[in-house]
């Protein structure tokens, strides 16, 4: 099987419903969002140092990109015009926002509470999962639009907020075990004093 179809050379894809949508529909938009946010999360686990004290973070991490991929297929079958066969194959469940939450709670336990607002950085990995989150926050405004309409259900929109929080712990937790220090933001009036 060829990797191309040609059935986007002039700027069509299709939906799960089978509806053909321009790519740069608000639907495609949301997926590419979401997929972005998916590679940049292989990214982090490629940078990512092969300990033992990683190798659970790296699971979650693995768990989050299956995920993400089931998100995409939610937003590729409108739940407005889609049929019920196709809704429940694509169905999204709120276990999976409940298992970030005890992740997030897993980690905010051992980290040392935030007081000020920090700048993204540190160790290559808990920087690229800054840039993940930032990327996590682009797609949920690309999915808003569409849930307004109805056509996505809650748990995606709960999943991806609660996956940028997740992001933004877990980065902060990365720089932790990794012995690496928080730069906190300071106001440009602290900075040019």
């Amino acid at each position: 099987m060829k990797i191309y179809t040609k059935t986007g050379d002039k700027g069509k894809t299709s939906l799960f419903t089978g509806e053909r949508v321009s790519k740069h529909d608000p639907f495609i938009e949301a997926i590419g969002s979401v997929d972005e946010c998916n590679s940049a999360l292989g990214a982090a686990i490629a940078l990512m140092p092969v300990t033992k004290d990683m190798a659970p973070i790296r699971e979650q991490l693995i768990i989050i990109q299956h995920a993400l991929f089931d998100v995409g297929a939610a937003l590729a079958t409108p739940r407005t015009c889609a049929s019920e066969k196709k809704l429940e194959k694509t169905r999204f469940d709120h276990e999976e926002v409940e298992r970030l939450e005890h992740w997030i709670d897993e980690m905010t336990d051992q980290l040392p509470p935030l007081r000020a607002f920090i700048l993204p950085g540190g160790h290559s990995a808990g920087a690229m999962l800054h840039l993940a989150r930032s990327i996590c926050r682009r797609a949920e405004r690309r999915i808003l639009p569409i849930y307004e309409k109805g056509d996505v259900s809650d748990n995606v929109v709960q999943y991806i907020n609660r996956l940028s929080d997740y992001l933004f712990c877990l980065s902060r937790y990365v720089n932790f075990l990794n012995k690496l220090p928080e730069t906190q933001w300071q106001q440009h009036q602290l900075r040019s004093s």
